[in-house]
């Protein structure tokens, strides 16, 4: 019951929801703790999450943090005050199982990145499809500088960037600056902090201008694709391509294309 006394006691509520047109923003709001992720806090965000993937109206979600950070990390005074395994591991299974939820959500996901994003911050950031960062946003998995080497953002990490690059940086808990993270390939786009809502909406609208069917499609196979062999991720991916020539967008979509004129997708 420690997550719903933070959620029911708590003057603000501890994740803010907002939508505007097909885009549904996620804003973790702990700012005093730098958006911590404590227990409350991934209990509502497994809770939204489920609530958009069944959401035909919602394409794309951001994750944003409210106050002067993204995320710090898991909330290590909660962690600290149930020093017992089972509460342990349970939170990590939950962290867990939130994180692959961002993957296996059928819309994009966009990390807007303001201010640091540290150790589980920085595996959220790794989960989410696209991240567009300020140029004073900082990243690192930090936690070895306290005794814990970062296990779980190390897997967010290494399917992010290089392995000798990924193992600097959780051997070391050193921050880096949102140009190395975009050089990296940790970010997609780094922006001056003024333009950060700019450019999100830049590539929200970019989404949503394509085929919802090809988009959650792609998504999917996409992320399939990268856990099979070669030859295995070629099957996969030729047979999902071929069903999907069979939509009515793939079909109305290459019409248009023929015809010279802008598409009028279906969603079918």
């Amino acid at each position: 019951m420690r997550e719903l006394k933070e959620r029911r006691t708590a003057v603000n509520p501890v994740l803010l929801r907002e939508r505007a047109g097909g885009v549904v923003t996620l804003t973790l709001n702990r700012p005093e703790q730098f958006n911590a992720l404590s227990e409350g806090l991934l209990t509502e965000l497994d809770t939204a999450l489920a609530d958009i993937a069944s959401d035909e109206a919602a394409r794309v979600v951001v994750i944003a943090g409210s106050g002067r950070a993204f995320c710090a990390g898991h909330d290590l005074k909660e962690m600290r005050a149930h020093p017992d395994l089972a509460f342990q591991r349970a939170l990590f299974q939950q962290c867990s199982r939130m994180m692959m939820a961002l993957t296996e959500l059928p819309k994009p996901v966009i990390a807007r990145v303001h201010g640091i994003a540290t150790a589980a911050g920085c595996q959220l950031v790794g989960m989410c499809d696209l991240a567009v960062a300020s140029e004073k946003a900082r990243f690192a998995v930090s936690g070895i500088n306290v005794g814990l080497f970062c296990s779980t953002p190390s897997v967010a990490l290494a399917r992010n960037i290089g392995r000798k690059q990924a193992m600097e940086m959780l051997l070391t808990g050193d921050f880096i600056d949102a140009r190395t993270a975009l050089a990296r390939g940790l970010v997609n786009r780094v922006v001056p902090e003024d333009q950060l809502d700019a450019e999100v909406k830049k590539l929200s609208d970019a989404i949503l201008a394509k085929s919802p069917v090809a988009v959650s499609s792609g998504k999917r196979l996409f992320y399939r694709q990268l856990e099979l062999g070669l030859a295995d991720a070629y099957d996969v991916a030729s047979e999902v391509i071929a069903c999907d020539m069979m939509t009515e967008d793939a079909q109305e979509g290459i019409d248009a294309f023929i015809e010279k004129r802008p598409p009028q997708w279906r969603g079918r």
